[in-house]
């Protein structure tokens, strides 16, 4: 997979899809929000799913197995901080997006933003 999820997707919690296993979509969504913390690259995805752990359907397993696919394909990238003069010297950027009420269920905004000191991740956040 090259990307972490669908482009565009909407997933919406009522639906006529069948429900999934609780407690199996419970621990993939635990384990993806861990490795949140190292791959910021996901926050958004996972931040997406994990908004129907009450009553997980179909399209949201789905959604959680193309993340894990992702991972899977991705395992060699992640942050690496080194030490050198040229990191010191380094620019500060910041970067942030909002969808401007996106969720179609109860129409509130997604916004989200990333800070880097040279080409490396400092802060980083997505949230409702």
């Amino acid at each position: 997979m090259i990307t972490p999820t669908e482009i565009g997707i909407k997933l919406q919690i009522d639906g006529d899809e069948k429900k999934v296993d609780l407690t199996l979509y419970k621990q993939i969504v635990g384990s993806l929000r861990y490795i949140c913390n190292t791959r910021p690259g996901i926050a958004y995805c996972v931040r997406l799913i994990s908004r129907f752990m009450e009553k997980p359907k179909t399209p949201h397993f789905l959604a959680a197995k193309k993340i894990l696919r992702y991972v899977k394909g991705t395992l060699d990238l992640g942050i690496l901080y080194t030490y050198s003069q040229k990191n010191i010297d380094g620019e500060l950027f910041g970067y942030s997006d909002s969808d401007w009420c996106g969720d179609k269920d109860d129409r509130k905004n997604i916004v989200g933003y990333v800070f880097k000191f040279g080409t490396s991740p400092i802060s980083w956040c997505s949230k409702k």
